[in-house]
C-alpha cells in the first residue's frame, strides 16, 4: 500500500493550506462588489430561510399525505444529524482557527458581519447543513422533476457566502459540502427505499 512518507505529507499539508489562503483572498479581498457586499451577509442568515422551510413540508404533506410527514421527519432528522457531526463531532476533534481570528489575515480581511465566532472554523456548518438539506431534497424530489438539483445551486450559494463575509477558509466550506452531502443521501435512500414519496405501482 501506498503511504506518503512525513515529509511528503508535510509538504502536501502546506500546499493546500497555500492554495487554500490564495483562494480566500480572492474570494473576500478581490471578487467583490457592492451588491455581492449586500447580497451575502443577507444570504447567510438562517432567518430568512424560514419561509423556505415551511414551503417544503407544506408542499411534501399536501401533496403526499402520510409519506409527506415521514419526509418531513427525516428532514428534521437530516437538519439535526448534519448540525451534530459539524459542530459538535468535527469541530471539537479538529480545531482551526477562522480567517477573522487568523493572525496572517484577521488585519487585512474585508470582515461584512458584526459577530465573528471563537469556535473551530472546521468545517463550515453553514456548508455542512445547507449541502446536507439539498442533497435529501434532490435525491427525494427528483422522481417529481430534475429541476430539483437547482437546489445544490441554493446550498452552494449560502456555502461561498462564509467565505466572502469573512468567517471561513475555502477548504472549510468545502470539506463542509462533502460531509453534507454524504450525511443527506444516507437518510434520502433510507426514505426513498422504505417509504418514498411516490405510492408503488401495482401490478
Amino acid at each position: 500500500m501506498f503511504l506518503l512518507r512525513p515529509p511528503l505529507l508535510i509538504g502536501l499539508i502546506e500546499t493546500i493550506k497555500r492554495l487554500d489562503y490564495q483562494l480566500f483572498s480572492k474570494i473576500n479581498g478581490e471578487w467583490h462588489n457592492s451588491f455581492f457586499d449586500l447580497f451575502f451577509p443577507f444570504t447567510r442568515e438562517s432567518f430568512i430561510w424560514i419561509p423556505f422551510y415551511f414551503f417544503l413540508l407544506i408542499f411534501a404533506v399536501v401533496n403526499f399525505k402520510h409519506r409527506g410527514w415521514y419526509w418531513a421527519l427525516f428532514f428534521i432528522a437530516t437538519s439535526i444529524l448534519s448540525d451534530f457531526i459539524s459542530s459538535d463531532l468535527i469541530k471539537d476533534a479538529i480545531f482551526r482557527v477562522r480567517p477573522c481570528h487568523d493572525p496572517l489575515v484577521a488585519d487585512q480581511i474585508r470582515f461584512l458581519v458584526s459577530y465573528c465566532p471563537m469556535s473551530s472554523g472546521f468545517t463550515s456548518s453553514h456548508a455542512t447543513n445547507h449541502f446536507a438539506a439539498a442533497m435529501y431534497i434532490f435525491t427525494t424530489f427528483k422522481f417529481i422533476s430534475k429541476r430539483w438539483f437547482l437546489i445544490f445551486l441554493w446550498a452552494f450559494i449560502i456555502s461561498y457566502a462564509q467565505v466572502y463575509v469573512g468567517v471561513h477558509f475555502p477548504a472549510d466550506v468545502i470539506c463542509g459540502a462533502i460531509v453534507g452531502l454524504m450525511v443527506g443521501y444516507l437518510p434520502a435512500i433510507i426514505y426513498n427505499k422504505k417509504i418514498g414519496l411516490l405510492e408503488p405501482v401495482s401490478r
